[in-house]
C-alpha cells in the first residue's frame, strides 16, 4: 500500500515505506532433499536478490524515519542501522556479481542477467550503487537539511517505490525464470515431482501474500499503539492533575458551608450590638467608618456566594477532566454518552469560544434519551475528541463567519445507539473521502496534523466495538460524522463507508 506526501510546491511523491515484502517461501520447490547443487545456488540466487528488495524498502523507511527524528538519540540510532542495512545491502549485490561461496552465489551470471546488471534500460548494478551513494549522502547531511525536501531523501523514496524495484522484480524474475529451465534439464525424468514442487510454490506465495498481509496490519497496529500510549499517558497525566486540584478545591468547597454560618452568625452578633449600643465611642465608630462597615455588611455575603459558585464551577472542571481521561478503558462499563459529550466540548471550551479573527463556533445539542451504553468510555471520549477538533480545524481553515458544530444522538434498531457530529465548515471532496479512514493521511501542513487521529477512531469504533463510522458529505454545505455502537457487549466487527446521503448530516473537511 503507498503512501505519498506534498512538498512546498504541492509536487506529489510516493513512497511504499510500509510495503515491506518477505522473501518468497520456496521451501517445497528447494527441498535439499530432490535436488543438485546447480539447483542449491540458483535458490541463493532467487533468495538474496529478493533480500536486495527488501533491503531497499527497509532503508528508505528507515531514511524517512531520521528526516522526521524528534531527537538527536533517535537520528543517531537511525543513522546507525542505516549504515548496517547499507552495508549488508553493498555486500549482497557484490556476492551476485563477483559470487560469494558463504551464501552459495556463483560468479557466473547467464548473458541475459548480465545485461540486465550492466546495460540498459535496466541497468541494475548502476541503479544500486546510486541507491547506496544517496543513502550515504543522506547519513552525511546535517540535522538542519533532513526535511522533506531533502533531494537525497526524494531520490530515496521514488527509487525504493518504483524504478530500483521495478529492476530487482525483473531481475529475480529472470533468474526464476532460468532457474525453471535448469530445473527442467535436471529433472526431466521427474516430471511428475517437478508437478508437485510448482503447485507447492503456489502455495507458498499465497502463504507469502498472507504473510504481507499481516505484516502491513501489524506495523499499523504498532503506529496506532503508538498513539494509543500518549493518549494513554495523557489521560494518566490528566487524571493525576485533576486528582491534586480536588483535594484542596474540595476542602475549600467543604468548608466554604461553614465559612457562611460562621460569617452570618458573626453579621447577627454585629447587627444585634448596633442595636443594643447604637451609640458607640468615638474610636469604634471611627474605626466603622474606615473599613466601610455599611458596604462590607452588604458585600461580605457576595463575596462568598461569588466562592460558592467558582468552587462549583471548578469542580465540574474537575469531573469533566476525569471523566474525559477515564483510566478504565481496559473493560467495558455502562456510560452515559451525553455525559461523555459533555466532558468533551467542555475540554475543548477555549477553541470553541471566540479567538481574535476566529468567533465563536456554536454548538447545537440534538439529544435523544439515550440509556446507559456498555462501551470503552475514555476510547470514545477520544473519538469525539477527533472528530470535533477536526470540524473546528476545517472551519478555522476558511475563517466562517457563523461556524456551527451540531450534535445528535438516537437509538436505532437491533440495540444500537448513533451519535451524529456535523459542520458547515467546507466539506470533504471526494478524492478526500476515500482516504480520509487511512493510516497516515491527512490534508494539514507538515507538523500539524500525524494522519492517525481518524485512522485510530475508525479501529475504535469498528474493530473495538463492532460499530460503524460513516463520513458523509452535507449537500447544503459542510461535512457529518455518523457513530454507530452496540448498546451491549460482544460486539461484532463491520465496516466503514464513504457515501452521499441527505438524511445524515455530518463529516469533516480535514483529517488529523
Amino acid at each position: 500500500m503507498g503512501r505519498g506526501f506534498l512538498n512546498s510546491n504541492g509536487t506529489h511523491y510516493k513512497y511504499f515505506y510500509w510495503e515491506i515484502l518477505p522473501l518468497v517461501a520456496l521451501a517445497h520447490y528447494l527441498d535439499i532433499h530432490q535436488i543438485t547443487a546447480a539447483r542449491l545456488i540458483s535458490a541463493a540466487v532467487v533468495n538474496v536478490s529478493g533480500r536486495q528488495r527488501m533491503l531497499c524498502q527497509r532503508s528508505a523507511l528507515f531514511c524517512l524515519q531520521l528526516v522526521f527524528a524528534q531527537t538527536q538519540e533517535a537520528r543517531d540510532n537511525l543513522r546507525c542501522q542505516l549504515r548496517e542495512i547499507i552495508i549488508l545491502m553493498e555486500k549482497s549485490h557484490e556476492g551476485l556479481i563477483h559470487g560469494d561461496s558463504t551464501l552459495n552465489l556463483s560468479d557466473q551470471m547467464s548473458p541475459t542477467v548480465k545485461k540486465m546488471y550492466f546495460e540498459a534500460p535496466i541497468n541494475l548494478d548502476n541503479k544500486v550503487r546510486l541507491y547506496i551513494a544517496e543513502v550515504q549522502f543522506l547519513l552525511e547531511d546535517k540535522d538542519d537539511k533532513l526535511t522533506s525536501e531533502n533531494d537525497h531523501l526524494i531520490y530515496i523514496l521514488n527509487s525504493s517505490s518504483s524504478d530500483l524495484l521495478a529492476a530487482f522484480d525483473a531481475v529475480v524474475t529472470q533468474y526464476q525464470k532460468e532457474s525453471d529451465i535448469e530445473q527442467l534439464a535436471i529433472d526431466m525424468h521427474l516430471l511428475e515431482l517437478y508437478q508437485q514442487s510448482i503447485t507447492a510454490q503456489q502455495a507458498e506465495q499465497e502463504k507469502a501474500q498472507k504473510l504481507e498481509n499481516t505484516l502491513r496490519e501489524l506495523q499499523k497496529a504498532q503506529a496506532q499503539l503508538i498513539h494509543a500510549e500518549k493518549m494513554s499517558s495523557l489521560g494518566q497525566l490528566v487524571a493525576g492533575v485533576a486528582h491534586e486540584i480536588n483535594n484542596p478545591v474540595s476542602f475549600i468547597s467543604g468548608n466554604l458551608h461553614y465559612a457562611r454560618d460562621y460569617v452570618n452568625s458573626l453579621l447577627s452578633l454585629l447587627q444585634l450590638y448596633h442595636q443594643e449600643y447604637p451609640h458607640a465611642n468615638p474610636q469604634i465608630q471611627e474605626h466603622a467608618k474606615d473599613i466601610e462597615l455599611d458596604f462590607l455588611l452588604e458585600d461580605l455575603p457576595k463575596v462568598l456566594s461569588s466562592m460558592q459558585v467558582g468552587t462549583e464551577r471548578i469542580c465540574h472542571l474537575v469531573r469533566s477532566l476525569r471523566n474525559f481521561s477515564r483510566t478504565d478503558q481496559e473493560d467495558m462499563k455502562c456510560v452515559d454518552i451525553h455525559e461523555g459529550i459533555e466532558s468533551t466540548l467542555l475540554i475543548l471550551q477555549n477553541r470553541l469560544k471566540a479567538r481574535g479573527k476566529y468567533p465563536t463556533v456554536e454548538v447545537i445539542k440534538e439529544y435523544s434519551n439515550l440509556p446507559l451504553v456498555e462501551c470503552y468510555a475514555g476510547q470514545i471520549n477520544q473519538v469525539l475528541m477527533n472528530i470535533i477538533s477536526n470540524a473546528i480545524d476545517a472551519m478555522e481553515e476558511v475563517n466562517l463567519e457563523n461556524p456551527e458544530i451540531r450534535i445528535a444522538t438516537k437509538i436505532l434498531e437491533d440495540n444500537r445507539i448513533a451519535i451524529y457530529i456535523a459542520d458547515n465548515g467546507p466539506g470533504v471532496p471526494e478524492n478526500v473521502a476515500k482516504h480520509i479512514f487511512d493510516p497516515f493521511f491527512t490534508t494539514k501542513e507538515v507538523g500539524k496534523g500525524t494522519g492517525l487521529g481518524l485512522s485510530i477512531s475508525y479501529q475504535i469504533i469498528v474493530e473495538n466495538h463492532g460499530g460503524l463510522l460513516l463520513c458523509t458529505p452535507i449537500l447544503t454545505g459542510g461535512t457529518q460524522f455518523s457513530i454507530e455502537i452496540p448498546m451491549g457487549q460482544n460486539p461484532q466487527p463491520s465496516f466503514v463507508k464513504n457515501c452521499n446521503n441527505d438524511d445524515v448530516v455530518s463529516s469533516m473537511a480535514n483529517c488529523i
